[in-house]
């Protein structure tokens, strides 16, 4: 157990420069404090004592700030940063060295079965190691988040993110696509600080290219137009280029 506080201790001054002592995260850091009563309401919830475990949750919930359901499945070195309004789904699932920031929802949706059955359906996400998600982000259904996948502020995903990609927007679109897992950074709040590529603004600049392409094409037809000598009706009674000639009006 000890073992386990100290590594939690450990990764919390590795990603947060802010902390300065182990003393000053187990004092002042809510997203430590909650796991503390994560751990033991989880312990209490797999020995069926569900109404106690339910409880120890409710009462981290209301020192800290942050909802974890004690059936969630929470793996090594998570990171709640700041962590106000977290909220941490029954059957989510989360791997090791995952960060999540402050007002992050990993929601479940009800499946089309009655609610007897629902309790033994998997309705919440699960995150990869490794996963970073930024503060607003709502990831909702039983849905995967790859392994080592950014996930921007704000964004709404409701569909599978692939490994080492990174997803903005509402609903969530993958701007970067997967790459080396290695050649990954730490992504604070998960959200790139560069030019971040937008599927949109591509297409866009797609059908821009396409329609300077037509204009520069109709340009060149109307000078070719211009170009070609004026057509002048022959005189009366004069001949063609064929030797055929006009039949004047009467």
């Amino acid at each position: 157990m000890f073992k386990g506080l100290r590594r939690d201790i450990e990764t919390i001054r590795a990603r947060d420069p802010a902390a300065r002592s182990a003393l000053e995260v187990v004092l002042l850091y809510p997203g430590f404090q909650v796991l503390l009563f994560y751990r033991l309401a989880h312990w209490a919830w797999q020995r069926k004592w569900h109404l106690a475990g339910r409880w120890i949750s409710q009462f981290g919930r209301w020192l800290t700030g942050i909802e974890i359901h004690p059936g969630a499945h929470i793996g090594k070195r998570l990171f709640i940063d700041h962590g106000m309004g977290v909220v941490i789904g029954e059957t989510a699932r989360i791997g090791d060295n995952v960060t999540i920031y402050h007002g992050v929802t990993l929601g479940g949706v009800a499946p089309s079965i009655d609610s007897d059955q629902q309790r033994n359906v998997k309705r919440h996400p699960t995150l990869e190691d490794d996963v970073i998600v930024g503060s607003g982000a709502q990831i909702l259904g039983p849905i995967t988040v790859g392994r080592s996948a950014r996930v921007g502020a704000n964004a709404v995903v409701t569909k599978p993110v692939p490994a080492c990609s990174t997803v903005v927007g509402i609903p969530g679109r993958v701007v970067a696509p997967g790459g080396q897992r290695e050649q990954l950074p730490f992504v604070a709040y998960g959200t790139p600080t560069g030019d971040i590529p937008d599927p949109i603004a591509r297409a866009l600049e797609g059908l821009l290219g396409e329609v300077q392409s037509l204009r520069a094409r109709v340009n060149t037809l109307e000078g070719e137009l211009e170009a070609r000598p004026a057509i002048v009706p022959s005189p009366t009674g004069a001949k063609d280029d064929l030797g055929r000639k006009d039949n004047p009006k009467t």
